[in-house]
C-alpha cells in the first residue's frame, strides 16, 4: 500500500489508522504543529519522504500547538503500535508526560526543531541552532539598518523555547549598538494575521520606524503585509525560518530584505533516517542533543533556496 498523508483531528485520527494496512517496515507516525505554516509543512513532507523511500507506511496529523490534541495523537500512535513518533513538538514540558508513556510502551520519540526540557525521554532531539542563526540574523538587520535607527520586534509564542532563543541571540547583537532603538516588542505567536494587527497598532504609536526583525517568517510576512497597506516600502523587515514565501519578497526587492534558514526538510529526514537506524539496531550512534547550524539568506543567495533547503 502507498503511503499517504493525512492532515486530520485528534478525534478522527484513530478511525484512519484503522483504514491502514502496515508496510513492511510498520508505522510511523509524523506529527507537527499545524500545515498552514509552510514550515511545519515542509518537515511532515520531508519527513514522509523518507519514510516512504524507507519502506514505512506513515500517518501525519497536527497538534495544532494544542498540548491535549498532541497527547490524544500520541495516545492513538501507542495504540496502533507505531515502530516510531517523529514529533514537532507543542511546549518544551506539557510534551513530556506523553513522551514519558510512549517510551514506557516501546514507542521510540524523535524530536526535530523544538527540545523538550528534558532527556532521556526522546532518542533524538535534533534542532536547529536558532542562536547561531538569530545572530546572523541580527548582523544582517544591523548592516541593513546602518546601525542606526527606530526597530520594532515580533516575538513568537511565549511557550516556545525557540522564541526566547531568538530574541537572545538577536539582542546579543543589536544592543551594541547604542544608537538603534526598539521602540515595541510584542507577541504575534508566529501567527501572520496576528503580526499583521500588531503592526498596524505600532505604526500608528511610531511612524517613524526604520526596521522589523521578526521570530519567523510567517509573522514577517504579516508586518510585511501592514507595511505595505500602509505605503510603507521603506521599512526594512528580517525573519527567520527561510520560507519560499520569503524568498519571493526577497528576490523582489520588497519590505523583507533577508531570513535565516533553518533546513526543516533536511532535518525532518535526518530524523527520519536515526528512527530507522534505531529500530533496526537499537541505537542511533549519535548523541540526543543535535545541533543544525542555520544559513543567512539575502539577495545574494535567495533564488538557491527552494522548500526549506538550498538547492
Amino acid at each position: 500500500m502507498k503511503n499517504k498523508i493525512l492532515t486530520i483531528s485528534a478525534l478522527a485520527m484513530a478511525t484512519a489508522f484503522s483504514g491502514f494496512a502496515m508496510a513492511n517496515n510498520g508505522l510511523i507516525a509524523i506529527i507537527t504543529p499545524s500545515h498552514d505554516n509552510p514550515f511545519f509543512k515542509a518537515e511532515a513532507m520531508g519527513a514522509q519522504a523518507k519514510a516512504e523511500e524507507l519502506g514505512y507506511t506513515t500517518l501525519v496529523a497536527s497538534h495544532d500547538d494544542d498540548a491535549n490534541k498532541q497527547d490524544q495523537l500520541i495516545s492513538t500512535a501507542i495504540a496502533r503500535k507505531a515502530k516510531a513518533i517523529i514529533l514537532d513538538n507543542a511546549g518544551s514540558d506539557v510534551t513530556i508526560g506523553a513522551l514519558e508513556k510512549a517510551k514506557k510502551a516501546g514507542v521510540p520519540a524523535f524530536l526535530i526543531d523544538r527540545e523538550i526540557n528534558k532527556t532521556g525521554v526522546a532518542i533524538s532531539q535534533i534542532v536547529s541552532n536558532n542562536y547561531q542563526g538569530a545572530q546572523l540574523g541580527a548582523e544582517k538587520f544591523v548592516e541593513l539598518m546602518g546601525g542606526e535607527g527606530k526597530y520594532v520586534e515580533l516575538l513568537g509564542r511565549e511557550s516556545d523555547t525557540n522564541a526566547h532563543v531568538r530574541s537572545q541571540g538577536y539582542h546579543d547583537v543589536i544592543d551594541d549598538y547604542t544608537d538603534m532603538k526598539m521602540v515595541a516588542q510584542q507577541t504575534a505567536n508566529w501567527s501572520q494575521p496576528e503580526a499583521f494587527t500588531r503592526m498596524e497598532s505600532i505604526l500608528q504609536a511610531n511612524p517613524d520606524i526604520k526596521g522589523v526583525i521578526s521570530g519567523n517568517d510567517t509573522m514577517a510576512l504579516g508586518a510585511e503585509a501592514a507595511l505595505k497597506a500602509a505605503g510603507r516600502t521603506d521599512v526594512i523587515v528580517v525573519g527567520f525560518d527561510g520560507s519560499d514565501y520569503v524568498r519571493d519578497s526577497i528576490i523582489a526587492n520588497a519590505n523583507i530584505k533577508a531570513t535565516v534558514l533553518q533546513p526543516a526538510w533536511d532535518q525532518a529526514q535526518m530524523a527520519m533516517v536515526q528512527a530507522d537506524k534505531y529500530i533496526k539496531t537499537g541505537s542511533t550512534g549519535m548523541d540526543e542533543k543535535q545541533l543544525m547550524d542555520c544559513i543567512l539568506i539575502d539577495d545574494s543567495n535567495a533564488k538557491k533556496l527552494d522548500t526549506f533547503a538550498m538547492k
